[in-house]
């Protein structure tokens, strides 16, 4: 039996105005989702246990059939992995991205999604200037990187684990001092950065260009040594992960599943979408299970822009769906899920943590009466999961 996840990351919503009462994904046309519906079942998965910050890595994990209650560990350390980096009892991992700050205010959680070359640069320039023993910071894709931070103690490392940190794509347009971490050497050397990128020559070059300029780090997401067991040994399939994120991707090392990069996979609207499909194809060649996930929906929810989300919707349903469905139409020995990780609504901008619709159809799967894929239709379909992390035992039972 081949088994087929694919997570179009932020792809619910709520109504809009400017779409009649619908919402992006009610807006878009997505034969493929819709067929899976028709085949299959629909219904709704609660990711984010109540009480837990409606966060990718959160989710995922969910999706991925482990309990965030239990392995949560940050967002931090799974990126830390996908960069090779093996965490000690006392150390932390940071997540940063490079922001742009106009003022004292939050204009871009991703600099203009940046280049991945430029950060590098950037990057190598702040491990000059202020990094040591303690700091090491590590370039990872975009506007995504990592801070590791080597404490004194154990101790230590718990109390900076437990600080409370604001996601900046929760805090655009906001007073950036407001949402400063508590802890004063932190918040210090976020402030030093600004005075170190700012006048670098390739943000003078983003201006000039009337691009955002990456002239601070916000740091967010941190955590400890993850704890989690193999997914092989959990689930008994083996498996590959294809993500242009690194979160996705170190989450995939932790588990002992293939990390698959793609060309051209970018973690943005034009990433390389019949790419991840092929290779998620290749892949169950001797893979019994593949997890694809594409980020573009969630980035076109965190820039309010409903036309980027609807697009990055249908291309998603065409480039990765329809291509998949096209490979295994003659065959019978498969069970293919679409599952969400969180919605991003427009009018928010950010992440809640609202139940996500799915839907799973193949193998063993007997019909429901819901035949299309919709925020709606899956309140109206066959099955609720209450807590998200048992969908996949259902998934892949026998």
């Amino acid at each position: 039996m081949k088994y087929i996840i694919l997570v179009p990351d932020g792809m619910p919503g709520e109504p809009l105005e400017d779409l009649n009462g619908r919402t992006c994904l009610e807006a878009a046309d997505v034969p493929n989702m819709n067929s899976i519906a028709m085949r299959g079942i629909v219904g709704t998965a609660k990711n984010v246990p109540k009480g837990m910050t409606p966060a990718s890595d959160v989710a995922n994990l969910s999706i991925l059939g482990y309990n965030p209650e239990i392995y949560y560990c940050g967002r931090g350390p799974l990126e830390a992995a996908n960069l090779g980096i093996e965490l000690d009892d006392n150390q932390v991992a940071f997540r940063f991205n490079t922001v742009t700050i106009a003022g004292n205010r939050m204009e871009d959680y991703s600099a203009g999604h940046i280049r991945t070359e430029e950060t590098k640069i950037l990057v190598d320039l702040l491990n000059r200037e202020l990094g040591s023993e303690r700091y090491k910071f590590l370039a990872g894709c975009s506007y995504r990187n990592v801070l590791i931070v080597t404490c004194a103690s154990k101790k230590e490392a718990d109390a900076l684990n437990k600080l409370e940190c604001h996601a900046p794509h929760d805090i655009l347009d906001k007073d950036i001092t407001k949402y400063m971490p508590k802890n004063q050497e932190l918040a210090d050397l976020m402030m030093q950065s600004a005075k170190i990128l700012g006048g670098n020559d390739v943000n003078k070059v983003r201006v000039d260009l009337n691009e955002n300029p990456a002239n601070m780090i916000w740091l967010w997401g941190q955590g400890k040594k993850p704890n989690m067991p193999k997914f092989e040994e959990a689930y008994g399939v083996t498996g590959a992960i294809i993500s242009a994120v690194d979160l996705l991707k170190g989450l995939g090392r932790i588990l002992g599943l293939d990390v698959i990069n793609v060309p051209g996979a970018t973690g943005y609207y034009d990433t390389n979408y019949e790419g991840k499909a092929d290779a998620a194809i290749e892949a169950l060649r001797e893979k019994d299970l593949v997890y694809v996930h594409v980020e573009a929906p969630d980035e076109a929810g965190h820039n309010g822009d409903i036309r980027a989300k609807i697009t990055a919707i249908e291309n998603f349903d065409k480039k990765i769906v329809g291509r998949v469905l096209e490979a295994f139409k003659d065959r019978t020995d498969y069970r293919i899920l679409v599952i969400p990780d969180h919605p991003t609504p427009i009018s928010k901008r950010t992440h809640t943590s609202d139940v996500v619709p799915f839907t799973l159809a193949g193998n063993g799967i007997n019909p429901d009466e819901v035949t299309v894929f919709t925020e709606t239709s899956a309140k109206a379909g066959s099955i609720e999961i209450k807590h998200g992390h048992e969908l996949m035992r259902r998934f892949i039972s026998k």
